[in-house]
């Protein structure tokens, strides 16, 4: 199975920006589509941003224009950089292949809170 470590989460005011980075064990993270999902307390998970293997990008309606989502096939990382972030940007962020597989664990996540 790959691990799945994220980080570069924090405290950030509105308006602000944060780089997220996710960083995947093994050697298979080249072949697989990859997301940046985020939770609330009282949300489901969702898909924020994608990226394809072969580096196509889509992005939820409420991210467009404000995150971009990219990929370092070598160095087995996946990246969410987050500008003009607002208040309900706040989560905890997750990154896995999407659709998500059960070879792939989750992480502990990163937290990202947006509060002035």
């Amino acid at each position: 199975q790959v691990q799945l470590v994220e980080s570069g989460g924090g405290l950030v005011q509105p308006g602000g920006s944060l780089r997220l980075s996710c960083v995947a064990s093994g050697d298979i993270f080249g072949v697989f589509a990859m997301g940046w999902y985020r939770q609330t307390p009282t949300n489901e998970r969702e898909l924020v941003a994608a990226i394809g293997n072969g580096g196509s990008t889509a992005y939820a309606e409420s991210v467009k224009g404000r995150f971009t989502i990219s990929r370092d096939n070598a160095k087995k990382r996946v990246y969410l950089q987050m500008n003009n972030l607002k208040p309900e940007d706040t989560a905890v962020y997750y990154c896995n292949t999407n659709p998500p597989t059960s070879f792939f664990l989750w992480g502990q996540g990163t937290q990202v809170t947006v509060s002035s």
